[in-house]
């Protein structure tokens, strides 16, 4: 055997210590300084259709986001506003809603004082906030009013609309160096200092740091990684990371879990969203459901029960396991917005559906909850592990619904009042 020479342990029992940021706080949800990491996602109908936006606001927020930007880009959008918030608040949905602005926020957010109000949080892009002499003055303006209704703003770079005044001047600066930098080096540098260089601007205003979270995006894996270490590296202000742009059905879901995966294994980060291409007429809450699952699948947080099932091969030709499997995973998500209140805890259940003797027995015994169906040439039957012990055993053509009937019964003798009660 070859002998494997100067290799480095790495101990990956955990991520490293967060980022030491301050926290803000966003309406009611608290971001960075230690507090759980935020899933935000972002609506994409057009905000001056009132009714539209309300029901999507009100879906991302029943799926999980904790915070949802809307767009702001014109009068109609701005009047809408207070209409949105109001009528979500009828539904019983206060999710803070983040006022995306680009080149006239300034003038949206003067003109339309109760939109101010409504909002939580106003998005501004260094890049376009205003151009030449006009940069600083709307800026200050669109800070001003954040400060005037004690909102906080992300000052967000970003890539695709970087500030190109700023950048040709790094370029020239570094073209004169006698061992110049990569070019995408400079455009990461760019956007740190555009970031940097606004949120120190906010704080000359008046604006607290308290008030402030940064984030700097862009559409590619590795200078994703690289810009936000340097920007953590070199700021203690509340991080929100993002892949723009990441693209449509596996290659985004992909994309984005690698680089936000490294990202917050190292500690960077303090609220995420997934910016997934939805298909047309697409759902639009898959992006939250990915942002969920990327932060419980590496244990940030436990959003909902996970149902760990077998790839399948040559021993489970039947598609029985898949099917249940599927059925299972799909009931929880649909159960959970009223099992949060009724179950306590539940996020915590760990279910596993198997499909032959190799490893189902093993897997259903670590999961709470777990069974292992018969693979091809087996015998017809599915031993239930309940805690680590052999249960039941299920046979017959309702294996699926008695599983499943197992599963809610589980859940409510540990979960519901009876559970809690016996537990204290």
């Amino acid at each position: 055997m070859n002998k494997i020479e100067n290799v480095t342990a790495v101990d990956i029992a955990g991520p490293a210590p967060r980022h030491r940021s301050v926290q803000a706080t966003v309406g009611n949800v608290k971001v960075g300084g230690g507090a759980p990491i935020v899933v935000q996602s972002m609506t994409n109908t057009d905000t001056a259709d009132i009714q539209g936006t309300i029901d999507q606001v009100a879906a991302l927020a029943r799926k999980g986001s904790e915070m949802v930007r809307i767009t702001v880009d014109r009068d109609e959008a701005a009047a809408a506003v207070p209409h949105i918030r109001d009528g979500l608040l009828k539904l019983g949905v206060d999710v803070p809603l983040i006022g995306d602005f680009h080149y006239i926020g300034h003038k949206l957010l003067a003109d339309h004082p109760a939109c101010a109000a409504a909002l939580d949080k106003y998005r501004i892009n260094p890049g376009n906030v205003g151009f030449k002499d006009k940069r600083d003055t709307q800026f200050t303006d669109i800070v001003e009013i954040a400060i005037k209704n004690n909102k906080a703003v992300r000052i967000g770079a970003n890539w695709g609309s970087l500030d190109q005044e700023l950048l040709s001047r790094l370029m020239d600066e570094n073209a004169l160096l006698a061992a110049p930098r990569d070019a995408r080096a400079v455009m990461r540098e760019a956007m740190v200092q555009s970031a940097l260089g606004s949120a120190a601007r906010a704080e000359e205003i008046g604006m607290p740091r308290n008030k402030i979270i940064l984030s700097a995006k862009v559409s590619a894996v590795q200078d994703l990684i690289a810009v936000y270490r340097d920007l953590a590296s070199r700021s203690d202000y509340a991080i929100h990371l993002g892949l723009t742009e990441a693209g449509m059905g596996s290659k985004g879901i992909v994309a984005s879990a690698a680089a936000l995966s490294v990202l917050l294994q190292e500690g960077i980060g303090d609220t995420i969203r997934v910016s997934l291409t939805p298909e047309p007429g697409g759902d639009r809450t898959l992006e939250v459901q990915v942002g969920q699952e990327i932060l419980q699948t590496m244990g940030f947080r436990t959003f909902v029960p996970l149902v760990a099932a077998c790839p399948g091969c040559g021993r489970t030709t039947s598609t029985t396991f898949q099917e249940l499997a599927r059925d299972i995973q799909d009931f929880i998500r649909d159960e959970m917005p009223g099992w949060k209140t009724r179950y306590p805890g539940v996020e915590g259940l760990n279910v596993a559906v198997m499909g032959c003797i190799v490893n189902g027995p093993g897997e259903s015994k670590h999961a709470d909850i777990g069974i292992s169906l018969p693979g091809t040439g087996e015998t017809p039957a599915a031993p239930v592990f309940v805690d680590g012990k052999k249960f039941r055993t299920l046979r017959g053509p309702a294996i699926a619904a008695d599983f499943k009937a197992l599963v809610i019964d589980y859940i409510d003798q540990r979960y519901g009042a009876t559970g809690r009660t016996a537990a204290e």
